[in-house]
């Protein structure tokens, strides 16, 4: 069975503060930030959508990818801005 790895960025209602993490199950980490589960920086500062990700099969590939696009908020807003230019929740379109 291949394992899936998702890199994806988070933001707020007014799109002012963005976060980039890594998963292994995309779903449920979203759910987990919506909700305020964990505590931590997402749910400091509501944190409840989510605007970009991409997928991967390669765990190191994903981290690696991770930490480039914590490289700067203007990078972030460039990848959600080429993928989701309406900066729809795409949350939404998960089943």
């Amino acid at each position: 069975m291949e394992h899936r790895y998702f890199v994806y960025v988070m933001t707020n209602r007014h799109h002012t503060v963005l976060y980039a993490g890594v998963t292994n199950d995309l779903v449920r980490r979203v759910f987990q930030h919506r909700e305020k589960a964990i505590p931590g920086f997402t749910s400091r500062y509501n944190m409840d959508k989510l605007v970009f990700y991409e997928a991967t099969s390669d765990v190191r590939a994903a981290i690696a990818r991770e930490k480039q696009i914590k490289g700067g908020s203007r990078r972030k807003i460039a990848l959600i801005e080429g993928m989701n230019p309406q900066w729809r929740d795409l949350y939404d379109d998960m089943g």
